[in-house]
């Protein structure tokens, strides 16, 4: 039976860019967009309103279109959660555990979840942080995240559900907004670069974190879903690793493009949140077990995002 895919968080940074990455993969028909709300833009393909926590109407839209995958992006991300814990809680968990349910009772063949490196803490090895280590995570976002895994692992044991799962660093994109994560800087950056000429970071200038850009982490997530089940070894959820820079090394890089740039720090409460992650990661298994490796650096991806949005902005004045 040829897959049909139902993408629960579709309006969101990642989903944005999954979905037309799905359906040119796929074909429009076969990939199923959901959200809370209808996107502005009209529906290129097939979209459902969907609340990942009303199980009753979540099996409904998967029966309705013989979905056999889903890929489960909808979550309240690390600075937004802080604001609102308990919600935060409900929606990361009570949505993972409606779609592994359905995978439990066969009703479809496979899962992606992803993870992120919120599950680490501040006693985390910080350099090269590995696959295995110690995990403390310090907001509801990463405890989600770490308990999350757990189930992901235990569902699969227990009953054989396919789940799959990246522990994403922070993404790097020019098609749609961030939603509220620590590492958002490093998207808002290059468009107050174009907009202003001038930026104030909310981290500090030496913060250096995990990044990746949209296309590899698109790229990683069908490489892992596209995998011979065999080759797919852990459970919980892999080490994924692209570029690892601070706001100083990133404006260093925009600067080579716009001289005049300037940035100024101003770290708020995402300070703290950021100082408990790594610096880089350790994704060596992801690499052994299904042959991963990023394509962009930090001059690559900064002068791709920068040729991209200086063309959206040019449309946009057209208009």
């Amino acid at each position: 039976m040829k897959d049909k895919i139902l993408v629960i968080g579709s309006s969101g940074q990642i989903g944005t860019e999954l979905v037309e990455h799905l359906r040119a993969e796929y074909g429009v028909s076969q990939v199923v967009a959901s959200d809370l709300k209808v996107p502005q833009e009209p529906a290129a393909g097939p979209f459902e309103v969907l609340d990942v926590t009303d199980r009753q109407n979540l099996a409904k839209i998967v029966k309705k279109h013989e979905i056999t995958q889903v890929y489960l992006l909808a979550a309240l991300l690390s600075a937004t959660a802080e604001k609102n814990p308990l919600f935060a809680w409900k929606l990361n968990m009570d949505g993972l555990l409606n779609v592994l349910e359905l995978g439990r009772e066969k009703r479809i063949s496979k899962i992606y979840w992803p993870s992120s490196i919120a599950v680490f803490g501040s006693n985390t090895p910080k350099n090269r942080t590995p696959q295995y280590t110690i995990m403390e995570p310090s907001t509801v976002y990463g405890i989600s995240k770490q308990a999350g895994e757990r189930w992901c692992e235990y569902y699969f044991h227990k009953y054989g559900v396919d789940v799959r799962s990246l522990r994403y660093p922070g993404l790097i994109g020019w098609k749609s907004a961030p939603g509220g994560g620590t590492t958002d800087y490093a998207v808002h950056i290059f468009h107050e670069a174009l907009k202003s000429g001038a930026y104030e970071c909310f981290l500090g200038p030496d913060t250096a974190l995990p990044m990746m850009y949209m296309p590899d982490a698109l790229r990683a997530t069908l490489q892992l879903m596209q995998a011979d089940p065999g080759k797919v070894k852990i459970r919980s959820s892999y080490n994924l690793a692209g570029i690892s820079f601070s706001p100083r090394e990133m404006a260093a890089e925009i600067q080579k493009h716009l001289p005049h740039f300037q940035i100024t720090y101003k770290p708020d409460f995402r300070q703290e949140i950021a100082d408990t992650w790594p610096c880089s990661i350790d994704d060596s298994d992801a690499s052994a077990d299904w042959g991963w490796t990023p394509a962009y650096n930090l001059g690559k991806m900064s002068s791709d995002m920068l040729l991209h949005l200086k063309e959206e902005y040019k449309n946009s004045c057209n208009q």
